[in-house]
């Protein structure tokens, strides 16, 4: 168990992705409920969404460790698997619990809740194999990421049905503005983690800032907050609670900015650790006041 431990400390750590992944699920239990003008949503669906998030994202390194395994061993030998902690094998075993564990979890809510999660699995396993186009995707890093980041919405998707279905009701209408906003809001993290300074850059590792250099890479890190608060203030606004998200989102839009005119001034590795931070102080809000925030404050 020590070396499991270890991995998920290194590769999937659960203190830092726990409280994201809890604000991302219940705002998607919430949100919907709220669109829908239902009654609060019950416990069970709330738990649903968070494991099966959980396991998602937990697939979603696996898949990772398995894509990236030539580079690993080729530039990060210091990486669990390429060090041999962990094999390739274990985490397939691993993988596939992981998915045992989301389908059982599903099924008590509703068969359609399986059928939003085997779609969220179709598009999970053409990302494992980089939608059969690595070289071109490789080529061109905006289509990349787009490509891959389509996930987000997808499981924000059955994160909502943990609400929708097991109520018997169709999806709720104005419920693509709430997706559109996890969407950008995952372009967001993206970038925000692979903002480095000089220092800090690897060989044989594509960051955004080696890619585009710091400028265009701030740009685009906040670009993607930008267009989340836009989604997101009309996503809240379906459910009348758009002028305070627009408010608290665009203060810390105004915060980020000011972040990443200093790291383009001064590309310290300290600033590039603090835009990562920021990346997720912004998700947590976001999350929390979309879907969660609101629905305590409804009487």
């Amino acid at each position: 168990m020590k070396r499991w431990w270890i991995y998920q400390r290194e590769r999937f750590p659960l203190l830092a992705h726990g409280p994201l992944i809890a604000a991302f699920s219940a705002s998607a239990v919430s949100y919907s409920a709220q669109l829908r003008g239902g009654a609060r949503p019950a416990a069970a669906a709330y738990a649903v969404a968070f494991f099966a998030s959980l396991g998602s994202f937990l697939l979603l390194r696996i898949a990772d460790e398995f894509k990236d395994a030539d580079e690993d061993a080729r530039y990060r030998p210091y990486r669990p698997v390429p060090r041999g902690l962990v094999t390739l094998r274990e985490l397939a075993w691993v993988g596939g619990g992981v998915a045992a564990i989301q389908l059982a979890l599903a099924l008590p809510l509703g068969w359609p809740l399986a059928g939003l999660l085997g779609v969220t699995w179709a598009y999970f396993a053409l990302m494992s194999v980089e939608f059969f186009a690595r070289v071109w995707l490789k080529a061109r890093p905006v289509a990349y990421l787009f490509s891959h980041m389509l996930i987000m919405p997808l499981v924000d998707w059955f994160a909502t049905g943990c609400d929708w279905v097991p109520a018997g009701a169709a999806m709720p209408a104005g419920l693509f503005w709430f997706l559109a906003a996890s969407f950008c809001n995952g372009v967001v993290i993206e970038v925000g983690r692979k903002i480095r300074a000089p220092e800090q850059e690897e060989r044989g590792v594509e960051t955004y800032t080696f890619l585009w250099g710091r400028p265009v890479a701030v740009a685009a890190w906040l670009a993607a907050q930008a267009a989340t608060l836009a989604c997101a203030t009309v996503a809240a606004g379906r459910i009348g609670f758009g002028a305070p998200v627009a408010t608290v989102l665009g203060a810390l839009w105004l915060a980020a900015a000011v972040l990443g005119l200093a790291f383009i001034r001064s590309a310290s590795a300290r600033l590039a650790k603090t835009t990562e931070l920021c990346s997720g102080i912004w998700t947590l809000t976001l999350y929390l006041m979309l879907g969660v925030v609101p629905l305590l404050l409804r009487r």
